[in-house]
């Protein structure tokens, strides 16, 4: 339950909520958040993934947005706010945070409101400075993506690092049967080594320009995406002793069953917030290999928790994966110091903990700004 007495209504914003890792943290955290005694409404677009979780989750409520205009939606959102009593609004993307923006600079919010970074920034400087100093508190997902907002000048009284967190609930319940069958099913039936990458599209084709130079046999399991142009020109230089599968993202695939059917983890991305699949992954166990950029190094710990690779380097990708894949002693001790790290430092129930004192300072300073007494 929350400290102290006060129950806030939250509105969790994102004019995403497709599959993605951040579309499951803004549900794991909503969820986590109502477990804890707040009342949680998600504002969305209809008939996204999102929307149909939440409308599954009893203890949350779905709250239908069209973002076609910054206007029309903000328009919505002032209704929503007020109708509903919100005492804090959290934003999670883009199309929200603007809106929330518009609102605040017309006087019609005076309720406190949060902006998540979830990835890298690249918002102009302009913009990311005046959202920066409109919002009453930005999150950063990572100490990486923090240090990236101050280089592009976000005001560092109001940011604070709050890690995503993972659903251990989640992780640890068995996969269906069918599922594991449709994973087995996807990978084939061979005696090879799984590299699994979950992830929308993240520099994969530099993952497929290493495998020419690697000698152990894999299987490379894209999940998340179909074949582009590049990537399909790197598949096919790819020798014929290792087997490439892309698993195109729907509601019936199922991530968490390909973890259980991998021998490995990768992520080769250049721009990473903290990543949701790596989490889940060593959760799991299974030990991983990340390029070094962004929140990647905050999870890997080289020769410790899995490997760090320069991004954009299929040489020392393909040296990562010869040395994970060559050497069983060290790929056990990585995938269990791995699991370790990230059930210690990376549950859920951490997270809602950390961003419930984010809200409370939000609304605190809200309060000063109005003239009331702190409480």
């Amino acid at each position: 339950m929350p400290e102290g007495p006060e129950r806030l209504t939250i509105l969790q914003l994102t004019h995403q909520g497709q599959g993605a890792g951040s579309t499951q943290s803004i549900f794991s955290l909503s969820r986590e958040l109502a477990a804890r005694g707040h009342r949680v409404l998600v504002g969305c677009p209809a008939n996204t993934l999102l929307a149909r979780s939440v409308a599954a989750t009893p203890q949350l409520e779905h709250v239908a947005l069209d973002f076609a205009t910054t206007r029309g939606v903000a328009q919505r959102l002032a209704d929503v706010i007020a109708t509903n009593r919100v005492t804090v609004v959290n934003s999670h993307a883009t199309g929200d945070r603007r809106a929330l923006t518009w609102l605040r600079w017309r006087g019609r919010l005076p309720q406190p409101f949060v902006v998540t970074r979830r990835t890298m920034p690249l918002t102009l400087p302009p913009e990311l400075i005046a959202v920066g100093f409109t919002a009453d508190r930005t999150i950063a997902v990572s100490a990486a993506v923090a240090q990236a907002l101050r280089r592009r000048l976000h005001p560092m009284g109001r940011l604070r690092v709050v890690p995503n967190g993972i659903d251990l609930t989640r992780i640890d319940a068995e996969p269906a049967p069918q599922d594991l069958a449709a994973a087995r099913a996807a990978l084939g039936d061979s005696n090879r080594p799984v590299v699994l990458v979950v992830a929308r599209r993240k520099d994969q084709h530099i993952l497929l320009r290493a495998l020419p130079a690697l000698e152990p046999a894999v299987t490379v399991a894209f999940v998340g995406i179909a074949p582009d142009a590049e990537l399909q020109a790197a598949q096919a230089a790819v020798p014929e002793r290792h087997r490439v599968v892309f698993v195109p993202f729907t509601e019936g695939t199922r991530p968490l069953a390909f973890y259980h059917c991998a021998t490995l983890a990768a992520l080769p991305s250049r721009i990473e917030g903290l990543s949701q699949a790596l989490l889940e992954a060593m959760a799991l166990g299974v030990p991983v290999i990340a390029s070094a950029a962004g929140g990647n190094p905050e999870l890997v710990y080289p020769g410790e928790t899995g490997l760090l690779v320069p991004p954009l380097d299929p040489a020392a990708w393909t040296r990562a994966l010869d040395r994970m894949l060559s050497d069983n002693e060290f790929r056990a001790r990585a995938g269990r110091a791995g699991k370790a790290l990230a059930r210690g430092e990376f549950g859920i129930a951490r997270t809602a903990e950390r961003t419930e004192v984010v809200y409370r300072e939000a609304i605190g300073r809200r309060r000063l700004l109005a003239g009331e007494r702190p409480h």
